[in-house]
């Protein structure tokens, strides 16, 4: 081996340790009331990598706490971040809990040199007869050393109802999706977001449990960006 040949592999290796020693940082737990957190390399920037964590804080009861959120961007090769973001009591656990967070490298080009990542959150109370499931989409942009959300906690996934545990019962199911429109606002791109939504009633028929499922026709709703934010309207945010 040539010393040429040996220092390129000891430079990747390297490169492989850290990148090795972020990720195993970045298993999320499957138990509520633990930290959260996750990684990924973003496509967009060769050599970028995208990371989010919280940290769980109790409160009074075990129903009761927040996660605070961390989330940075890291350059291969250098040991601390090159932007970051940090929310005291991002997520308030009143009833419901934290199981994911995951990234979301989509094609958010905001302007013509921005772009944008988001940041998915999930939560859920566990409930069998009153289940309740969220997923809510943030989107951040890198300004300098600091990671800035320009989208806030949007609702992108929802599940909830009741039933007696038998059969009778209610539940609906939205899901929504982003575009980039062609309008834009203070210099960002609008968003369309299509609004999807189910309702299922369960009635027992005899022997048989009936479901009965309508499907409402899909909504649109552009948000426009105010010169700090994209303006949600009332049912679009998350808890």
């Amino acid at each position: 081996m040539t010393l040429k040949s040996g220092l390129i592999g000891c430079v990747v290796l390297s490169g492989w340790l850290m990148a090795g020693q972020v990720f195993a940082a970045c298993t999320p737990p499957a138990v509520a009331g633990e930290n959260v957190s996750a990684c990924k390399v973003w496509p967009a920037y060769p050599g970028l990598t995208i990371s989010a964590s919280t940290r769980f804080e109790p409160g009074t009861t075990e129903a009761l706490g927040t996660h605070d959120l961390d989330v940075s961007v890291l350059q291969d090769g250098q040991p601390t971040p090159i932007a970051t973001y940090h929310q005291a009591a991002a997520f308030v656990m009143d009833g419901v809990h934290l199981k994911d967070l995951t990234l979301d490298t989509a094609r958010y080009k905001l302007a013509p040199e921005l772009r944008a990542f988001g940041v998915r959150a999930t939560l859920a109370n566990g409930s069998r007869l009153n289940p309740v499931e969220e997923h809510q989409l943030s989107l951040y942009v890198k300004e300098g050393e600091t990671l800035r959300p320009v989208l806030r906690q949007l609702v992108v996934y929802e599940y909830g109802g009741d039933w007696d545990d038998n059969c009778a019962g209610q539940r609906f199911e939205i899901s929504r999706t982003v575009d980039i429109a062609k309008t834009s606002s203070y210099g960002y791109a609008d968003l369309i977001v299509r609004t999807q939504e189910k309702g299922t009633t369960s009635v027992v028929e005899g022997d048989a449990c009936e479901d009965k499922t309508t499907v409402r026709q899909p909504v649109l709703t552009t948000l426009r960006y105010d010169g700090k934010t994209y303006v949600l309207p009332p049912g679009l945010k998350g808890l």
